[in-house]
């Protein structure tokens, strides 16, 4: 009794008593008496002394996931380290895909310089990297990435995807990474310019954080905020966010050479009309050195909530210091306590930043911090409190109604929300109500007319791409009455027995260079890879007009020596002189047509010509599809000579057939060297003597190919290309067609798409009639072979079935 009392004691005097001890104080002594028998037990296993549990080391695995658990905290945060990893690679363009939030699938491409093949195998290893390589290297590090852990990480909790291309290289590589090793070999593939990583099903293997975000839309709106603070201040790149299945951008910006441009283009006009530049420095090495960029909201912006885009040499980071030096400016400055825009951009000396202080790179630490922070505060202020002296009240243009005139009602006593949010909604008691049945007793009647200027009165190109640049929205830009038409025109001609046979088909193979096998239901189509690719594109090239992405020519091409090209192949007489004077003039004029229409090409169609005449982008139409580049002399000529630039409508829809046939799946021009195409890859050798050629003239190539040798460089380019045109067919032409092709009522008649019969030779009759030449015998073969086995598979199921 004395010695539990005692250790009650001691634990009282310690602060610490546990519950039980508690009771044991106050329990009448009856309660105590039952438990004087197990006393002696308790009080001899008190005595005998605990060990300390054993420090042990973590498996390799345990290690790795929490590290990534750091790391990769929400989907967000993987986006942020792919694009950082983007836009270090130099890229141009950066795209960006999303499915539920991305816990299903992010996938991030850009056009950068690409990852060589030989660093693929260490590529997911923890803490390998191209940016440092001693610990010296963060004192000047200027690259966004340096520890070498995302790529790693994300390969702990998702399965993750690399493909990638350096310049140089025929093709691409892929591989699939699990657990920071390669799951296989890296495989050729085909690839546009630079690199993709597909990270799928984040968090698999971490059920609780997986449940935490469940909200997928929370997610993609943090990831959209993200790619527009990134936008805003790489003006240079062109980003572009989408959801996955979705036919439009819900982000999309072009690179342009102005910031507040650019901030126009994300964040809309309400908000860059209120805009301030500001700008300060200091080379004083004893307090501080930095320079300071960026531009405030004014007394005419309110949102309920402060938007700070704060990037430290380059890097995307939140600074807690400055943020709440600047609210409080704006606090005691404007009235209402208005919460700010900001995007500042300061640059320091390296060695004057210290990035490696978050797991994340979220924060930064600075040199002189509190010094920079007082000097930006000074700055802020003064030009808050001189903007503070005038209030801009904006001026309400009242649309034109059909049944009445135009107006203008100037704002006297009330100034307009800049900042995009909501107008306060009026009860209904208080609506002012009209007759709309009475003219008299519409708003417009009381207005007076306003003259209607040269822009009214002359509806032209030029007027219409004006309206739609200030409109600025992407969802909006695409609302000409022309591109709406044409969209209406492909949704009300699309024959509604071949949509079904496009959506739920599936691909069975190649019958030869223009033929392609599908399967839907029990029935099998021939269909024509050159004319379904060509309406595809054209449907695409409206469906995403003014939101292109580009392709980087890496030699920009003069548009007059591709016209020339163009002119010469299509002349029947090249050796007349007077030709030679007509194409010089044609391209001349041709030349001169494309450059004035240079800004509308690149606006409407991501097409690029600069001042100088020259071709260097062209745009992205179908994603991992790259066009075939022999094919862009016809397709300038095209632009030059076909287009009616004066009629809209005709203009946007030639333009869109001209890309359509541009992008189209063609065989390319190198004949296929399999079957008979591989005689035009051996080599040959010239006659010896006119007495051979006398002797050889009935056999002439016989003599003149040598036997078993071959033109090996030219025929691997042949078999490149080809292999990659099937690989597109079959990857990227027909999940596309699945998705987004509306299939007209024509391809029903015109042998674009052929129900194939009950037998082969019935096919082959069906072929012979739509000029389709399967006469060769290695065609016949195999669409002999592709035919049974359609029909055995179909035979089988039709079994299988009754048996049931």
């Amino acid at each position: 009794m004395v010695k539990k009392s005692s250790a009650i004691g001691e634990s009282l005097w310690s602060g610490v008593v546990s519950q039980s001890e508690v009771e044991h104080r106050i329990a009448p002594p009856m309660e105590f008496e039952t438990h004087c028998d197990t006393e002696a037990e308790a009080e001899a296993e008190a005595e005998v002394p605990k060990e300390p549990p054993k420090i042990h080391r973590l498996e390799e695995s345990v290690v790795n996931r929490i590290a990534a658990g750091e790391v990769i905290q929400r989907p967000v945060s993987a986006v942020k380290e792919l694009v950082e990893n983007s836009l270090d690679a130099h890229s141009s363009s950066i795209n960006v895909v999303v499915k539920d939030g991305g816990l299903k699938l992010i996938q991030v491409s850009d056009d950068g310089h690409g990852i060589r093949y030989d660093d693929l195998a260490i590529l997911c290893e923890r803490h390998t990297t191209s940016k440092l390589s001693t610990f010296e290297d963060l004192q000047s590090i200027k690259s966004m990435g340096f520890r070498g852990e995302a790529l790693a990480s994300m390969t702990y909790v998702a399965h993750v995807t690399v493909s990638t291309i350096t310049k140089g290289q025929l093709h691409g590589y892929r591989v699939s990474y699990r657990d920071g090793v390669m799951e296989h070999e890296p495989k050729p593939c085909a690839a546009v310019k630079g690199t993709q990583i597909m990270v799928e099903n984040l968090f698999y293997n971490m059920t609780a954080r997986r449940k935490t975000l469940q909200n997928s839309a929370n997610d993609f709106s943090n990831i959209e905020d993200l790619l527009k603070r990134f936008s805003i201040h790489h003006i240079n790149v062109n980003f572009s966010l989408r959801k996955h299945g979705a036919s439009g951008a819900d982000l999309h910006t072009v690179g342009t050479s102005s910031r507040l441009d650019a901030i126009r283009s994300v964040y809309g006009v309400s908000v860059a009309r209120t805009l301030i530049k500001i700008e300060t420095s200091d080379n004083n090495p004893s307090s501080s050195v930095f320079k300071m960029n960026g531009f405030i909201s004014d007394s005419n912006y309110v949102a309920k909530k402060i938007t700070m885009v704060l990037f430290i040499n380059d890097r995307l980071v939140d600074c807690t210091a400055l943020k709440r030096a600047i609210e409080i400016v704006y606090a005691a400055t404007l009235p209402k306590a208005s919460k700010p825009f900001i995007y500042m951009s300061i640059v320091l000396p390296p060695e004057h930043v210290d990035v490696n202080v978050h797991p994340t790179k979220r924060e930064v630490c600075l040199l002189n911090q509190e010094v920079i922070i007082a000097k930006i505060q000074s700055v802020v202020e003064s030009k808050l409190r001189n903007s503070n002296e005038a209030q801009t009240f904006q001026e309400q243009i009242v649309e034109p109604s059909p049944s009445g005139n135009i107006g203008i009602i100037k704002d006297s006593g009330f100034s307009s929300l800049p900042s995009g949010s909501k107008s306060q909604k009026v009860p209904v008691h208080k609506m002012v109500r009209t007759d709309s049945l009475d003219p008299a007793g519409r708003l417009h009647h009381y207005l007076q007319a306003k003259p209607c200027g040269p822009l009214e009165n002359n509806p032209s190109l030029t007027a219409v791409r004006s309206s739609v640049r200030q409109r600025r929205n992407q969802k909006e830009t695409a609302d000409l009455t022309s591109i709406q038409e044409l969209i209406n025109e492909i949704d009300c001609n699309c024959h509604s027995g071949l949509l079904d046979v496009v959506r739920h088909c599936s691909y069975i193979g190649m019958a030869d260079d223009v033929l392609a096998l599908l399967q839907h239901d029990t029935h099998l189509y021939v269909v024509n890879v050159v004319n379904l690719s060509k309406e595809l594109m054209y449907q695409q090239v409206l469906r995403r007009f003014a939101h292109f992405n580009a392709i980087q020519l890496s030699d920009p091409a003069p548009l007059s020596e591709l016209i020339m090209l163009a002119l010469k192949e299509e002349d029947l007489d090249p050796e007349c002189n007077e030709n030679d004077d007509l194409i010089e003039k044609i391209t001349e004029m041709n030349t001169e047509l494309l450059k004035q229409k240079a800004e509308m090409l690149e606006e409407y169609f991501g097409i690029h010509v600069d001042v100088h005449g020259n071709l260097s982008r062209i745009p992205v139409i179908l994603d991992q599809y790259t066009p075939d580049m022999d094919r862009v002399p016809e397709f300038v000529l095209c632009l030059g000579n076909d287009v009616d630039w004066e009629n809209e409508k005709m203009c946007f829809q030639v333009i869109s057939a001209a890309l359509g046939n541009f992008y189209a799946m063609h065989p390319p021009m190198l004949p296929n060297p399999s079957g008979d195409g591989l005689q035009y890859y051996k080599k040959r050798k010239p006659l010896r003597n006119p007495e051979d050629e006398e002797n050889t003239s009935n056999n002439i190539e016989d003599d003149v190919t040598i036997e078993d040798e071959m033109e090996h460089e030219l025929l691997s380019e042949a078999e490149t290309a080809w292999a990659q045109r099937e690989w597109s067919i079959q990857h990227v032409l027909f999940p596309s067609m699945r998705l987004f092709f509306k299939p007209p009522a024509s391809m029903a008649t015109n042998g674009t798409f052929v129900q194939a019969c009950e037998t082969h030779m019935t096919l082959k009759d069906k072929l012979n009639s739509n000029n389709l030449k399967p006469d060769r015998k290695k065609k016949e073969e195999r669409l002999e072979c592709l035919t049974g086995r359609a029909e055995r598979e179909r035979g089988g199921r039709t079994r299988t079935s009754s048996a049931n």
